[in-house]
């Protein structure tokens, strides 16, 4: 891409400010009577046929009251704000299978999911099992109550659906990518095409069973004029403690220095609350996401619950050739290169709505 080109701001609705958004509630959207029903009697059906999470599809359980919306979400999260939260769920009378059906029946028509883990997990469990630190290089994210720092997962869209929020705190932060690179552009235009350069990311510590130490990723792409961010900084760092892995320069330090710098300050970020029922639609392209810390409740049936789905996107964004872990990550239908199943893989929505105990 022409220098020129890529030295232009983003002027695109994926290039907002936080501190402008909140003041409006264009980002929530609240479910009418009707598309709950819907859900509702969806979801009953498929905790009663309990299909295989694997090979289940979008048309075998169809929507109707539910399209249009559902249609508007995947334009908004690829080609708009980047994300979207979605209110209206009566998840307090539901039990947690019921609430995890009618989220995976809503995730097939947002896209296709994928793998979280070496077990083949489909839905994964934000719940806070371990007294671990982040500080910890053991310790896994979604199993902590720390603050977490701004990052993208491992697939084009990430969806969170709240069960139970925390006693005190746990808010989600987003940041706009597009937001961060103009800034960048704004004060360091020379730094800003080390961004399309690739790098090496920490695989290892994402994932402890991963198939190797590390893989590579530019943190921006730019396609067709479409721009997309993977970042997390953490994980760029912590790959340099491995042999063979290249040692960044001066200059890219200082471009990671920066885009870090310019994420946390204050206005770019917007903080929400989890309410039972919420279901937060995210593209890993367009914002990073974070958690403040939280406070739990002592009773394991109480304590702050997330589902997660990683999601491949039903709309066709570009983006370059293996973006962020498009070249790594696995899909639903089967393990990676032809291995056998976990013994400990879950593929009915029965099980897969129970947390492991995971440290």
């Amino acid at each position: 891409m022409p220098v020129q080109d890529l030295l232009r701001p983003i002027t695109t609705r994926a290039a907002w400010r936080g501190d402008r958004l909140i003041g409006s509630d264009e980002w929530i959207y609240r479910l009418s009577d009707e598309q709950v029903a819907e859900l509702e009697e969806l979801g009953r059906r498929f905790v009663e046929q309990s299909p295989d999470l694997r090979s289940v599809q979008a048309e075998d359980y169809p929507l109707t009251a539910t399209a249009d919306a559902a249609a508007e979400w995947r334009e908004t999260v690829d080609f708009g704000r980047g994300f979207v939260l979605v209110r209206g769920l009566r998840t307090h009378l539901y039990s947690d299978a019921l609430s995890a059906a009618i989220y995976y029946i809503l995730g097939l028509h947002m896209g296709d999911p994928i793998r979280q883990n070496e077990l083949g997990d489909l839905v994964d469990h934000v719940y806070a099992t371990s007294d671990k630190t982040m500080d910890d290089p053991t310790a896994k994210s979604s199993k902590v109550r720390d603050q977490l720092v701004y990052h993208s997962d491992s697939s084009d869209i990430v969806a969170l659906m709240c069960l139970r929020p925390a006693r005190d705190g746990g808010l989600s932060c987003l940041v706009s990518g597009a937001e961060i690179y103009n800034e960048i552009l704004r004060r360091r235009p020379d730094l800003a095409p080390l961004l399309l350069e690739p790098f090496h990311w920490d695989w290892r510590r994402q994932d402890a069973e991963s198939p190797a130490l590390t893989y590579t990723s530019p943190i921006i792409s730019m396609v067709d004029g479409v721009f997309s961010m993977y970042a997390g900084s953490l994980y760029i760092l912590t790959a340099q403690e491995y042999p063979g892995v290249p040692q960044l320069t001066a200059d890219q330090i200082e471009v990671l220095r920066l885009f870090d710098e310019i994420t946390y300050e204050p206005g770019m970020a917007i903080e929400m609350d989890f309410r039972p029922g919420d279901i937060q639609w995210l593209s890993n392209y367009a914002a990073l996401h974070a958690r403040t810390g939280f406070t739990d409740w002592p009773e394991p049936q109480r304590r702050r619950h997330l589902l997660r789905l990683w999601l491949s996107s039903k709309t066709d964004r570009p983006v370059v050739p293996d973006f962020g872990k498009n070249g790594v990550v696995q899909h639903r239908a089967a393990p990676r290169d032809g291995a056998v199943e976990h013994p400990d893989a879950r593929f009915d929505i029965a099980t897969a709505a129970v947390p492991r105990l995971l440290s």
